[in-house]
């Protein structure tokens, strides 16, 4: 794309999730930007849409034992086990920094019980300088023999009325593609009062090393992420974002601002730049510059105009 120039009007590439205005649609995948100031050196954070930090449970989390990270064709498997330092801990410790900067933060929740996710939210809920909440309902209900949560509806459905009836912030379901039909899962979590979704995270994958035939992860599966999940969040999101009235955040493979539009063009308002972030810490500015050249190039004044474009006729 040729780079951008002064004489060229700046189109508007502002989305809303709920009610909460993005400056671009470009923010950063939960568990791939820590709490944010990792990335300080390498990128504007002032640019970017949001900042979705790691993900926060109610006590600290120690994750997995290592080996938790093996690299795949085209990807990345990861085991972390959702280490975090506790809500506690994010809002004495991390909260403060991140009040400097003026892009969104949102924070994504976790637990092992719908009382968790309602008890967070609450916690959450008039702490400065959050502007949303990400609910990953991919985790597993220990009081339910360790289902996820975001593979039964009723369910992901029960979760999302917790947290919506214990904040008044913008309320963001991130949904499993783990699932037979991940329609049936969105339309449950819309349903039951979300704002927006966020869609997919990983896929359950595993390794083996066949010179000692052993797992390549010492908890045996993890997320599978990374370019070679793209085509299929993308078929995902498409479908989604057909059956819902909310806004869909796409996730899944975006490396390049093509990527983020291909997101766009089927159907998601933002999009969420993930494990491209540990190999191109760059990516995220350079996806929100891509797509204001693409815009320009095409004399488009609004991202709005490329949202949901998709021709299959």
């Amino acid at each position: 794309m040729e780079p951008v120039t002064s004489a060229t009007p700046t189109p508007d590439l502002r989305v809303r999730i709920g009610g909460l205005t993005l400056r671009n649609p470009v923010c950063t995948a939960s568990g791939t930007f820590g709490y944010g100031r990792e990335f300080a050196s390498l990128v504007d954070l002032n640019r970017l849409g949001a900042i979705i930090v790691k993900g926060i449970s109610l006590l600290p989390r120690p994750g997995n034992p290592p080996p938790r990270i093996f690299e795949t064709a085209c990807g990345m498997l990861n085991a972390i086990g959702l280490e975090n330092v506790g809500v506690e801990r994010f809002i004495s410790e991390k909260l403060p920094w991140l009040r400097q900067v003026t892009t969104p933060v949102i924070v994504n929740i976790l637990g092992d019980s719908i009382d968790d996710y309602a008890r967070l939210a609450g916690r959450l809920a008039t702490v400065e300088g959050i502007s949303a909440l990400e609910v990953n309902i991919s985790c597993p209900n220990v009081k339910k023999g360790g289902v996820a949560f975001g593979t039964v509806p009723e369910m992901a459905a029960a979760v999302t009325t917790a947290v919506r009836q214990a904040t008044a912030l913008p309320v963001i379901v991130k949904l499993s593609p783990n699932v037979t039909d991940i329609t049936v899962i969105a339309r449950a979590v819309a349903d039951a009062g979300a704002d927006g979704l966020s869609l997919i995270n990983t896929l359950l994958g595993m390794a083996i090393d066949v010179r000692t035939r052993r797992p390549r992860l010492a908890n045996v599966v993890g997320g599978l992420s990374g370019p070679a999940i793209k085509p299929v969040a993308l078929r995902m999101v498409w479908q989604v974002a057909k059956v819902v009235s909310i806004p869909v955040i796409g996730i899944g493979g975006i490396t390049t601002s093509e990527d983020a539009l291909e997101f766009l063009v089927a159907g998601a308002t933002a999009i969420q730049v993930g494990t491209a972030n540990f190999y191109q810490p760059t990516a995220t500015e350079e996806i929100v510059d891509g797509l204001t050249a693409y815009l320009q190039e095409r004399e488009l004044t609004s991202i709005g105009q490329v949202i949901g474009s998709l021709q299959v006729d």
